[in-house]
């Protein structure tokens, strides 16, 4: 695949991940992305997840949250365990950078 195809399918994907992928284990399967794309198309679906999930409290949409854990669950298969440390103090959540960072064994 081009260089300018596949940025332009990263960004697609990035937009809403769930578009292109069925589930978080999806993502890891997926051979042509790297590791760090697969953590930052995680940390964005784990937003779109949260998002999703203050909604449902506000009543807006109905969620059993089974989907965040898949995804965070995701993530600690590849970052190991989420600095919980780093996340913002609102109901929304959405994970920092710093608290999925790649494991130092796997660069």
């Amino acid at each position: 695949m081009a260089m300018d195809q596949r940025q332009d399918k990263l960004r697609k994907i990035l937009l809403d991940p769930s578009d292109y992928f069925a589930s978080p284990a999806n993502v890891l399967e997926d051979k042509e992305l790297t590791q760090e794309e697969k953590v930052e198309i995680l940390r964005r679906w784990e937003y779109d997840a949260c998002e999703e999930s203050v909604a449902a409290e506000e009543g807006m949409r109905d969620t059993d949250g089974e989907l965040l854990q898949q995804i965070l669950r995701a993530l600690e298969s590849l970052v190991g365990k989420i600095d919980s440390d780093h996340t913002p103090p609102t109901k929304q959540g959405g994970l920092d950078y710093r608290s999925v960072k790649p494991r130092a064994n796997d660069k």
